[in-house]
């Protein structure tokens, strides 16, 4: 566009010009024309020069003050700058520090008996086992205790203490026996430890979550009442126990000598280091003059041929056992009467029992397991090996 119209504005100028200095008529040869003829060129010198100058002048301005035709213009841009560098702070690493371990703290480790799930008939006797490990940063001794937290207790102790010392980073097995509740569904028993300080603890983050037993219990087809064989052994804890001291727990917690306890082994060592493989119950009379424990078993109708059956005796390692078997019954609600009575002496000796129920025919009878101590309770462990009624 600049070259365009500094061309025309040129020469529209020199037609200006030529306009203003018209042709000039031819020159006579006179004197007086030499004269005016040196004096009109010097005019025409001086236009020239100032004709040179003006275009001079207006080429200067052309090239200089010509503006050009407005145009689209850009909106204007930030011009990106380096990035200023900003120093990063020196990352200083935390000082560590010792996170205190806590003084009891308990891990589970395994179920070694009764997984989640087990699956029993009600008032069947069962031992639950769990191997726990010490992540604490102390001793656990024989003066702590398993106790029992939350939900059922399913016959359970109180208390059981634990079995040995067990270091930080060791691990023990502790078992509680437990007996199936009388109804059909699911249990679940929640544990915990106990220190010398009588302080709870058990696992988790808090060392305070518990570890459990979960079974369940099924239907049972057993009737006392119908035309097949009774297994006392199976379903001790049917009976409602007692000693002369009181009432005991079925299962109990451990051996009493003081208090009588009764217990079920499915292999026990018969005195005389016999092992046998069937199911006997482990009844120890409580302490006293007339120290005694019994077991009265629920009402069953007694058939023609009806016959008790057992093996009785004292337990291996139990020298001093001297105790006197009794089997008595109730008949139709009535008063307590004896069918036979025994004496047992740990002296490698057992008796063989099988009583004729048949003068009891038609009746309902509940059986009565009893165990004196002969006023002394001390070694007294004896067992009724497969008590039964055969049909």
């Amino acid at each position: 566009m600049k070259k365009t119209v500094l061309p025309l504005f040129i020469i529209g100028l020199a037609v200006l010009m030529a306009a203003c200095f018209p042709q000039l008529p031819v020159p006579d040869t006179g004197d007086g024309l030499v004269e005016t003829a040196a004096a009109q060129t010097v005019d025409v010198m001086f236009t020239q020069a100032a004709f040179k100058t003006l275009v001079a002048q207006v080429t200067q301005m052309s090239a200089v003050t010509a503006t050009p035709f407005p145009t689209a213009t850009l909106a204007p841009t930030q011009t990106p700058f380096p990035p200023t560098s900003t120093p990063v702070p020196t990352q200083v690493p935390p000082t560590p520090t010792n996170t205190p371990v806590p003084c009891d703290w308990a891990k589970f480790e395994a179920d070694v008996t009764v997984p989640d799930g087990s699956k029993y008939e009600r008032g069947v006797s069962f031992t639950k086992t769990w191997r726990l490990r010490n992540i604490g940063s102390c001793a656990w001794t024989t003066d702590y205790d398993l106790v029992f937290d939350t939900g059922h207790a399913m016959n359970g102790p109180v208390a059981v203490a634990l079995p040995k010392r067990v270091n930080p980073g060791e691990t023990v097995d502790i078992s509680v026996t437990l007996v199936a509740p009388d109804g059909e569904g699911e249990y679940t028993g929640n544990w915990k430890l106990r220190n010398a300080s009588n302080a709870v603890f058990g696992l988790g983050p808090n060392a305070n979550k518990p570890f459990w037993v979960k079974i369940e219990v099924e239907r049972s087809d057993r009737e006392w009442d119908k035309d097949k064989t009774l297994d006392f052994a199976k379903y001790y804890c049917d009976a409602s126990w007692k000693s002369s001291k009181g009432s005991v727990a079925c299962p109990s917690a451990s051996e009493s000598f003081k208090n009588g306890s009764v217990s079920r082994s499915s292999a026990p060592k018969l005195e005389g280091g016999y092992q046998d493989d069937e199911p006997a119950i482990i009844m120890i009379p409580s302490e006293g003059d007339d120290g005694m424990i019994q077991g009265k078993f629920p009402a069953f109708k007694v058939k023609d041929g009806d016959r008790f059956t057992a093996l009785t005796g004292c337990l291996d390692n139990s020298d001093d056992c001297d105790v006197t078997f009794k089997l008595e019954y109730i008949a139709d609600g009535g008063s307590v009467q004896n069918l036979k009575s025994w004496t047992e002496k740990s002296d490698g000796e057992r008796t063989s029992i099988n009583v004729d129920l048949s003068s009891l025919k038609d009746k309902a009878v509940q059986l009565i397991l009893v165990v004196d101590n002969n006023n002394d309770s001390d070694d007294d462990r004896a067992f009724w090996l497969a008590p039964v009624i055969k049909r």
